[in-house]
């Protein structure tokens, strides 16, 4: 269990190394400066939203306390990756929460 849990540190550590900003990353052309435009702002907005509802739905589930641990982690740390792993790869339906029963 250990190596496993230390291989998935590794990776992450790893990609945090490939997602540090560098030291200068804007450059100009013809005295124009070019920068970050905010395409990538609102595709992180949406992100950040779908992770949100996948939060939500984990936690609402009747899974096990540990597995909604599990899935909150895999989605902290692998946003995109998470969130597509989660939402074709986990049983949802077996796990949805049945709502409310009806006051008499």
């Amino acid at each position: 269990m250990y190596p496993t849990l230390l291989s998935l540190l590794h990776l992450f550590l790893a990609t945090l190394t490939f997602a540090a900003p560098l030291a200068d990353e804007t450059f100009t052309t013809s005295s124009t400066t070019v920068g970050y435009s905010t395409g990538g702002g609102i595709v992180g907005l949406i992100v950040l939203v779908l992770d949100v509802l996948v939060f939500i739905e984990v936690l609402q589930s009747k899974r096990e306390p540990s597995h909604k641990l599990l899935w909150c982690l895999i989605v902290f740390l692998f946003p995109i990756v998470g969130m597509l792993v989660y939402f074709f790869f986990s049983n949802r339906q077996a796990h949805k929460a049945g709502g409310y029963e009806p006051l008499p």
